[in-house]
């Protein structure tokens, strides 16, 4: 007898879609393995197998290493949605509010290393509030190691090298004599 209330491979496929048309950007299968264990019924192999098949339905879709729901999914989340009981709803729900918040932020705060081609690396760095571009930097780093790490810096606080930036600008200008 299986515990929790995904009982099925439709079971398991309808929580998927519920989790995926909640989420607020594309997940890893990791992501997605922990919101589905709001349930007891779910396990790793048969949400791989789930997951796969969904891909090669078009009701998800994968990019690199991240899964996404398609029109035709959140389509069929729709229509489903109230099959899963409410509980299993709720718990996904208050799960998904920590994924959704670390999903904003990585939107709003992204580094990115670019080849130069010539040994060295540039390193674009962006913030922003939702709306608008708060700071746009690119900064030229003699190699990859180099930019990883101030990228590794800028993700763990951006806003200091932003306040610094602007305290920085905001200095009064000293007078040449």
């Amino acid at each position: 007898m299986q515990i929790g209330f995904i009982q099925d491979d439709l079971d398991l496929k309808l929580l998927v879609l519920y989790i995926m048309d909640r989420a607020a950007g594309p997940i890893t299968f990791l992501q997605l393995f922990e919101l589905a264990l709001c349930d007891a019924g779910v396990d790793y192999f048969s949400l791989t197998q789930a997951v796969e098949h969904m891909v090669a339905t078009g009701q998800l879709s994968k990019e690199e290493d991240r899964y996404a729901i398609t029109d035709k999914g959140r389509r069929n989340s729709q229509i489903c949605e109230s099959s899963l009981p409410r509980s299993v709803r709720r718990r996904c729900d208050g799960n998904l509010v920590k994924v959704n918040e670390a999903l904003r932020r990585e939107a709003q705060i992204r580094s990115q290393i670019m080849d130069n081609g010539d040994g060295t690396v540039t390193l674009c760095l962006t913030m922003e509030d939702g709306a608008s571009p708060l700071l746009h930097l690119a900064l030229l780093a003699a190699d990859g190691e180099q930019a990883a790490r101030w990228a590794q810096v800028f993700q763990a606080d951006p806003s200091a090298l932003y306040l610094g930036i602007t305290k920085l600008l905001d200095q009064p200008k000293e007078e040449t004599t």
